[in-house]
Order: C-alpha cells, then structure tokens, then sequence
C-alpha cells in the first residue's frame, strides 16, 4: 500500500487546514519545492499535491510552484485543484505530470469528450462530508452522496480514485474506515486511495487491512508536519 505524503499549497505555503477551512491554517512551509525534495529523500513513490487556491477559485493559481516541484523531483507527483478544462489538463500533462486529479467535473456531460481525450493521466477526486459530495474547495456541501458519484465515474472508465472524508481531515482523529471499505466492497477493482484522519502509524496499519479489499495507498499530511509519522518509517512498514 503507497503511503503517500501531502503537499496543500496556499499563498505559496506549504499549509494544512482542519476540515479544508482556509480561516484554520496552519503554514509549515515557505518553501514547497524543498519539502516534496524531503518526502522524495524518506523514500515517497509519489507525492500528492494541492493547489488550495486553485480549489477555492476555481482556475490554477499556484502552477509555477507545481511544475517547479515537478521539474525538482525525480518521483512522479500527482496535482488537483482547480483544474477544470482540457487547457489546464494539457498545461500540467506538458510539464511533466502524468496524475491529474479532477472532481466532479467528471461527471459533467459537458466535460465527456475531454474525459475520453484525457483518461489515460486523469484520476477521479470525491470529497465528501457525512456521505455527501462537497465541491470548490469543499465550501459547497450537495445532497448528492458519494457513493453515486463514484458509480458514475466508474461507469465512465476512471479506475483511480482518491477518497476525501473532509470530517476527519486535519483533525488527527482516525480515517473512516467504514467508508473506505464500503466502497471498495460496492466498487471491487477500483483503484482507492484513502485520504483524511490519519494521525499515527496505528491508522496506516488499519487501512492496510483493507488492502485485501482492494485499497492502493493513502495520504497523510498533518502527521507528518506535527512529527506523528515518519515518512522513512511508515513507508519502510507498509510500502
């Protein structure tokens, strides 16, 4: 299972925010490119990055800093925020980026032919909160659930999935396993990726027995700015 280190970039900061509230930031950076150079030194096979303001706008706004960390570091990296059409998917893709995370422009039938143009570099983002979809920087929260979402998107031939549970992100307490499991049982095949909660190595082991179930790899943050995890260790463990 990868265990996959985080990047939120904000106002050019590396930050973490509790639940994705931008009034409840933290910045433990002022230089990102040298903190995806740290995770790629502990050993990451991939690095997980988000532009928070490109999330909150709705256009990238943080690229120059995502391509310079894709030109710096010899793992691939994965980018989400933001990215709404083909010319900010082709942007990333030119520069090197070959996971490129959208939401639920996914589903939009507006958006199909640059689905199908696209599938090969695209992987599927679902944020939720208690079960239901949260859009633009998960200020929004649907009454749509998840788990529809997620069917549509496995319909439409999207494999990749990194699974958001906004209650339990930043805030250090446990991921939902619960959820996690349920769709890997509802989707069997499916390429999850577990993200929120996860506070100690204790948390890691536990999504690693879902990796009978199906589950590919999950994505830490907060734990280790705050020393809870080390990276080297945890990916020494369990991949």
């Amino acid at each position: 299972m990868l265990v996959i280190p985080a990047i939120d970039i904000k106002g050019g900061n590396c930050v973490r925010l509790l639940q994705g509230d931008p009034e409840r930031e933290t910045v433990y950076s002022s230089d990102p490119v040298s903190m995806a150079q740290r995770f790629q030194d502990a050993g990451a096979k991939l690095i997980h990055i988000v532009d928070l303001d490109g999330a909150f706008s709705g256009e990238p706004v943080n690229m120059n800093i995502v391509t310079e960390i894709a030109s710096s570091v010899s793992v691939p990296i994965e980018i989400g925020g933001g990215i709404r059409t083909e010319e900010t998917i082709r942007m990333y893709a030119d520069n090197g980026i070959r996971r490129i995370i959208i939401g639920t422009m996914a589903i939009d039938p507006s958006f199909r032919q640059v689905l199908d143009r696209n599938k090969d570099i695209l992987v599927a983002g679902v944020d939720a909160r208690n079960s239901m979809v949260a859009t633009h920087g998960w200020k929004n929260v649907s009454s749509v659930r998840a788990i529809e979402v997620i069917r549509e998107i496995e319909s439409l031939g999207i494999r990749e999935l990194i699974y958001t549970d906004i209650a339990t992100d930043g805030m250090l307490s446990g991921p939902n396993i619960q959820a996690m499991r349920d769709i890997l049982t509802a989707f069997p095949g499916i390429g999850l990726v577990a993200s929120g909660g996860i506070s100690s190595l204790d948390d890691i082991s536990n999504l690693a027995e879902l990796e009978s179930y199906g589950l590919k790899g999950c994505i830490t943050g907060k734990a280790l700015y705050d020393g809870r995890i080390d990276l080297w260790e945890a990916i020494s463990r369990f991949g």
